[in-house]
């Protein structure tokens, strides 16, 4: 005799429990369920960085993707549960945790030698959505709300800085392009140097060797200091406004 369906209250109240699992941390179910995705992004990563490693043994490869798969499966079965419980599934797909969900299983689904395959890396987002587990979700409000605070400042000094990168490469290429003209031929060659030296990261891989560059270069350090600080302290006012009106 064929089974008889499970009545719309009993399927109403299984989602309603498996959304509250899977949304809420509250429960004692809900708090493992948290802890064992967070276990599942921090095993995948590992996998996939002792993956690249030179010369490993194919027995290491074959356990390896035999882990990965089972971690794929279970990433799987979650992303289709949050989809089912989602009072939006839509709104939730296209959402930037349903698309980074997405990117954690679909590369292994393409191919294995798919060159998408670096975006599993993208799994290590998903602990911003466990990171409730461990209490930190009023410290990310503040984050968001110290944003928010400096946020017209921010993006002025980030448009004067891309002014700024130009200018620099607009100099260098003036001082260098005779001397070094396989290094400095254009401008838009010289925005790698501009940038390296505005961020004071300095690699040493395109260097001035004229006098003139040279002296460009150390009024550029010295401009680069204030790139490096002046955000750094606009960010953190902000945050320490942001704990004053929190708190």
């Amino acid at each position: 005799m064929p089974q008889p369906s499970p009545s719309p209250e009993r399927t109403a109240d299984l989602r309603s429990r498996l959304k509250s699992m899977v949304d809420e941390d509250s429960t004692r179910l809900g708090n493992l369920f948290d802890k064992l995705i967070l276990v599942l992004v921090v095993l995948s990563i590992v996998m996939y960085s002792i993956e690249t490693l030179p010369s490993l043994s194919p027995a290491t490869l074959f356990w390896l993707h035999g882990l990965q798969w089972i971690v794929v499966v279970l990433f799987t079965l979650e992303y289709g549960l949050r989809i089912w419980v989602a009072d939006r599934p839509i709104t939730y797909i296209i959402s930037f945790f349903g698309i980074i969900d997405l990117l954690a299983i679909l590369p292994f689904y393409i191919g294995i030698r798919s060159g998408l395959q670096t975006l599993r890396a993208f799994r290590l987002f998903r602990v911003f959505r466990v990171l409730k587990v461990l209490r930190y979700s009023k410290a990310m409000r503040r984050f968001s709300d110290a944003f928010l605070l400096c946020r017209e400042e921010l993006v002025l000094f980030l448009i004067t800085t891309m002014i700024l990168i130009y200018l620099a490469s607009v100099g260098i290429f003036f001082f260098e392009h005779d001397a070094q003209p396989e290094k400095f031929a254009s401008i838009f060659h010289s925005m790698w140097w501009a940038v390296a030296t505005l961020t004071t990261v300095g690699y040493g891989d395109v260097y001035p060797v004229t006098l003139g560059g040279r002296l460009f270069t150390f009024l550029v350090l010295v401009v680069g200091l204030g790139i490096v600080t002046v955000p750094a302290g606009m960010f953190a006012a902000a945050l320490s406004r942001a704990r004053e009106l929190d708190g």
